[in-house]
């Protein structure tokens, strides 16, 4: 039976090999009661209000439903619940998922089980854990220049992707069935936005921001 100040802990993960690892160690541990298991993110989404998680345990890449849409929306539904990525992949924009998604920790599967469960008791208190993995990818993340914000309408970006590829004025207003003074008028407020003097030079702006529509 679980005490008043037990950490309840549903662990979710696709193996099953896994999750009885996990589950025979973390029955031993001070304080933790596995309140059960999930093998994919949509079960655990379901099971959530069922068992009252006070920690879920979550990996990534699992069928039906991704360790990261898991706990965008456990979080959203429950937001007392804290989760601890616990996966295999340790690539950049894994990282960055899960910690947008909302995740307090994240450490791979090569992490002794003393490292996860002080995880799981430095969760409850508001403290994140990171595999050294995980912080290199924030802090690339947050050297990485971020996309300027110029306010260009849909219409815009139309006739900006048509200067990107070369096309001249009444070539672009062929291309969108609009009349030369429009786009004329369009060209003028882009190279105004944009802060540039040329066409060359906002097509080189565009395609350095990835402003340039497919």
């Amino acid at each position: 039976m679980a005490n008043s100040d037990s950490i309840r802990v549903m662990i979710v993960d696709d193996h099953q090999l896994v999750r009885r690892g996990l589950s025979a160690y973390l029955m031993t541990a001070e304080r933790i009661h596995l309140v059960g298991e999930a093998a994919d993110g949509a079960e655990a989404v379901d099971r959530c209000a069922e068992l009252q998680p006070d920690v879920i345990l979550m990996d990534m890449l699992m069928p039906n439903l991704s360790g990261a849409d898991a706990t965008r929306i456990i979080r959203e539904h429950y937001p007392h619940v804290q989760v601890i990525v616990l996966t295999s992949f340790k690539e950049d924009e894994m990282v960055e998922n899960a910690l947008k998604a909302g995740a307090i920790g994240y450490l791979l599967k090569d992490a002794t089980m003393e490292t996860i469960v002080q995880a799981i008791y430095d969760a409850i208190e508001g403290e994140p854990t990171l595999a050294p993995e995980a912080t290199k990818a924030l802090i690339k993340a947050s050297l990485r220049p971020s996309t300027p914000d110029y306010n260009l309408t849909e219409r815009e970006l139309d006739v900006l992707t048509l200067m990107a590829h070369g096309l001249n004025n009444p070539q672009i207003a062929d291309k969108l069935m609009i009349s030369r003074s429009t786009v004329k008028f369009h060209v003028s407020t882009i190279l105004s936005k944009l802060g540039v003097a040329t066409r060359t030079e906002a097509a080189m702006l565009a395609r350095e921001h990835n402003l340039v529509k497919p």
